[in-house]
């Protein structure tokens, strides 16, 4: 993955008549060896998910492996939301008349819609969650900003496809695309937006801000959620302007415009409604239960690092059963014992303590 990212850092080529930066090069293939990069970049992004959402919810007092539980089942069900939300959306202008077949199960060639993607990965995410006895608000606040980190590393996919691209522009850091993948309109120009990389860099500062807003503890439990719908649907309303390639249209915008205004409508409407800071009975406890996780190699440590604590306990048990009833060293012999049973016995008086016989 750092290589990747070193890659896409280093994209823009220098034209050495200006001095300056000319363009993005595009890659020859989407394949490195036997690899598909498209999935190599979507596998990475959900890595690096759910490796942040363990480290959040492990400081949260939750067990981190709880999130691979939950990622078992969201990420599969992320990728056939993404998938579906692709193909429906696309249905008339790519699959109808008998063409889906098997296009529409070739999702290493790219086609995975972020919207459908997150909407149903969340959802099941949640369901799980809920059955391992979270409480939902804490839980969706640790593990949300992991979304657009992972989103984020999988656009690098739409970069090794030429896909996802914007408009011509002369910019220094216009796109390069082979005559090829450019669309009807556009054949001529040879630069473009690298609106997969503006929604890059979007989704990695939505991320950043997501957690230094968390960290504040300031908002209520669960506010992560709506933040960064809303968030991520500003950036793609801007950046879906910029887009060239075909697609579904609704009364002359392109359909993720629409999605991006709903979003954005609705995830301002439940911090309307549900709040923003902090209330005195919000909870920021893990579990339903009020437990809290406890590392068994953090009780390890801790017994290593106190050894007088068994020390003394050991000392005190040594000193019990080294001693009699009256504090004085036993007889080893037990002479001394028997002697004391005798005059127990010729003695008319009751011992201390018992009634008389």
């Amino acid at each position: 993955m750092t290589a990747t990212l070193s890659a896409v850092g280093a994209l823009v080529v220098a034209d050495p008549a200006t001095a300056g930066f000319a363009s993005i090069p595009s890659p020859s293939s989407n394949r490195l060896g036997p690899l598909h990069m498209y999935g190599l970049m979507i596998a990475l992004g959900v890595i690096a998910a759910v490796e942040l959402g363990r480290a959040r919810w492990r400081a949260r007092g939750g067990n981190p492996d709880d999130v691979y539980a939950i990622a078992l089942w969201a990420v599969p069900a992320g990728l056939i939301g993404a998938r579906l939300y692709h193909v429906i959306t696309d249905w008339n202008r790519l699959y109808s008349g008998g063409r889906w077949w098997p296009e529409a199960f070739k999702v290493w060639n790219g086609g995975l819609g972020i919207p459908g993607g997150a909407a149903l990965g969340i959802a099941v995410g949640v369901w799980v969650a809920h059955r391992r006895g979270w409480r939902l608000g804490p839980g969706l606040d640790a593990l949300i900003p992991g979304i657009p980190l992972a989103q984020a590393i999988g656009r690098i996919g739409n970069w090794w496809n030429q896909e996802v691209f914007g408009r011509p522009t002369s910019l220094p850091w216009g796109l390069e695309i082979s005559p090829k993948n450019r669309p009807v309109d556009y054949l001529t120009s040879s630069t473009f937006h690298p609106t997969f990389l503006y929604e890059l860099i979007w989704n990695l500062a939505l991320c950043g801000l997501l957690i230094w807003l968390d960290r504040k503890r300031t908002l209520r439990p669960g506010t992560v959620l709506p933040l960064y719908i809303g968030g991520y649907f500003l950036g793609r309303l801007w950046i879906e302007a910029l887009r060239s390639d075909e697609a579904t249209h609704i009364l002359g915008l392109r359909v993720n415009i629409w999605l991006s205004i709903i979003g954005i409508g609705g995830s301002a409407i439940a911090l309307l409604v549900r709040g923003v800071r902090r209330r005195p009975g919000d909870s920021e406890e893990p579990y339903r239960d009020g437990h809290r996780w406890v590392d068994p190699r953090s009780a390890e440590l801790d017994d290593e690092a106190d050894p007088d604590a068994d020390a003394e306990g050991s000392g005190d048990a040594d000193a019990v059963a080294s001693t009699d009833g009256d504090g004085e060293g036993a007889d080893p012999s037990g002479d001394e014992a028997d002697d004391d049973a005798g005059e127990a016995d010729l003695s008319d008086e009751p011992a201390e303590g018992q009634p008389p016989t």
